[in-house]
């Protein structure tokens, strides 16, 4: 569990400057150039999700049960993942209309999925991941729309074909993940 949660810190702690101290990342990016930033950024995140992954997988083999899930949120788990993964992929796609609606669609996939994976996991391991991901997910959101709000984005709404590659990508993600690499990374099939 230790592992677990050191991983966590450094992980979330990484992807919290913005959110808690967006002046402080600010001067360092001026400070040290924004591709040694992104360097440090990505080095401390990987080592973080790679102590994430270890950790949960250490939860995983000596579950501490905090509830049994009914069977029946099984499939919601699988339908909102499969929303969280077009929310997800509405961030990269450029003029889709969910992005413009939504605002911040990758913060709000996150959201999403870490709410779908509380459904559906009772064990201690699980709450303390997927809850760390719901609430970062909720502060992540909060605080881009409060960036976009000031700044006075609005995103730009494209051609239909914008939207149907949005759906198209996230559909055939959520596929391939709940198919076959979900077992694979994870250990357990979805469906």
């Amino acid at each position: 569990m230790t592992l677990l949660i050191v991983g966590i810190v450094i992980f979330f702690g990484v992807h919290s400057v913005r959110i808690f101290a967006d002046d402080w990342r600010t001067r360092q990016i001026a400070r040290l150039g924004a591709l040694p930033w992104r360097g440090l950024y990505s080095f401390a995140s990987a080592i973080g999700i790679v102590m994430v992954g270890y950790g949960y997988a250490q939860t995983r083999k000596a579950p501490i049960d905090l509830w049994t899930p009914p069977t029946w949120l099984h499939p919601v788990t699988s339908a909102l993942v499969l929303v969280a993964f077009v929310l997800i992929a509405a961030a990269y796609v450029k003029g889709n209309r969910i992005k413009a609606k939504v605002g911040q669609p990758f913060a709000a996939g996150v959201k999403t999925w870490a709410f779908a994976h509380l459904l559906s996991n009772g064990h201690l391991g699980d709450v303390i991941l997927f809850g760390v991901f719901l609430v970062w997910g909720i502060a992540a959101y909060v605080s881009a729309q409060k960036r976009d709000r000031m700044a006075g984005v609005v995103y730009p709404v494209g051609p239909v074909s914008a939207d149907v590659k949005t759906v198209v990508a996230g559909v055939v993600v959520w596929a391939v993940f709940g198919l076959w690499l979900h077992a694979v990374l994870i250990g357990v099939k979805p469906f």
